[in-house]
């Protein structure tokens, strides 16, 4: 099985303390319809960054940036949403309600709080074990760009009201174009089989990324390489990189719409070679890779979905013990002595 294969580079259960355990995952991500990447407001550009081109071309061209909290961001709240229907959300200590992000008051109890962290406001915190880092387009962000202009007529069929009022609704904003394609490594740390299933649950079952509405947002993501060793992979820059160096030599055009089976073809192509780079010890084969996502599939659908949540859920049981324990000495400390 591959879980099997994986194994030397999984923990058995959860520990406090790391050990070096690593898995890389290669992630593709191409938008199916019109997406929003920005760290400001509304007007502002997409975010962007000029980088070198590839490893051996030297030009500088500004790639479009998928941040790395525009990815953990959304596919956290995916892994919460069946976190919650199940019940296996707990309620926060210091706010009394249930685990929410961004409240600075977790549960440090559930699932997604051992696995991705948390930092209680100096009460205490749980380092993540699920690593992201900025992914970069393959294309020069000028050719993956557009302006929308939206307006909003009133129910006459004008930008006037039945008072001759204009509508305010009238905005030109920046897009990022269908079919862009990003190029993503996320690193797995100490993790168990199940948390592993479960973070890459998370990533292909999340759809929607960026400033999202019911319209605009909605993304696809491939596993294309998952790799076991004692290091990181090489990092999402050095990998657009080599695929951009290959596609110039390979003299495919550099254009936008970008054939997808061929961009993945190539970037296979380059992943190909990571197992002889210092502490990457294996990658698993097409075939493996293919079985590890059935694996996944299996464990999210619907039939088997609470039964692997609460396992997953049992699996910190005896360390939230611990912590309330801990707490019940911190509280009592000086009425003991």
């Amino acid at each position: 099985m591959t879980i099997e294969r994986l194994q030397p580079f999984l923990a058995s259960s959860y520990e406090n303390f790391p050990k070096g355990r690593t898995i890389g995952v290669v992630v593709f991500r191409t938008t199916q319809s019109e997406t929003i990447f920005r760290t400001e407001g509304t007007g502002e550009p997409m975010c962007s960054e000029y980088v070198q081109a590839g490893i051996e071309n030297t030009e500088s061209i500004p790639r479009l940036v998928m941040t790395k909290r525009k990815q953990i961001a959304p596919e956290r709240r995916k892994g919460r949403e069946f976190l919650r229907s199940n019940g296996l959300l707990y309620t926060a200590p210091k706010s009394n309600a249930i685990c929410a992000l961004n409240t600075n008051a977790p549960c440090e109890m559930c699932i997604d709080c051992f696995l991705y962290g948390f930092a209680a406001g100096g009460e205490g915190a749980q380092k993540s074990r699920v690593w992201t880092e900025d992914a970069f387009s393959v294309l020069p962000a000028t050719e993956l760009t557009g302006d929308r202009t939206i307006n909003a007529i009133f129910e006459n069929g004008t930008m006037r009201d039945e008072k001759g009022n204009p509508s305010t609704a009238l905005n030109t904003s920046e897009y990022i174009k269908p079919g862009v394609h990003f190029l993503d490594i996320v690193t797995f740390k100490d993790v168990t089989a199940d948390e592993m299933r479960y973070a890459l649950g998370n990533i292909l079952l999340t759809s929607r990324y960026g400033a999202v509405s019911s319209r605009v947002g909605r993304m696809e993501n491939q596993i294309l390489g998952v790799f076991g060793g004692i290091a990181e992979l090489p990092s999402s820059l050095e990998l657009v990189q080599g695929v951009y160096d290959k596609l110039i030599a390979d003299g495919k055009p550099i254009e936008h719409p970008f054939n997808t089976d061929a961009l993945v073809s190539v970037t296979q192509s380059v992943i190909a070679n990571w197992t002889n780079k210092r502490g990457i010890s294996m990658q698993l084969s097409v075939d493996e890779l293919n079985e590890l996502i059935a694996d996944v599939d299996r464990h999210w659908d619907l039939a088997e979905q609470e039964t692997f949540l609460n396992r997953l859920d049992k699996t910190y049981e005896s360390l939230r013990k611990v912590k309330s324990e801990s707490k019940k000495r911190g509280r009592n400390g000086n009425q003991e002595e």
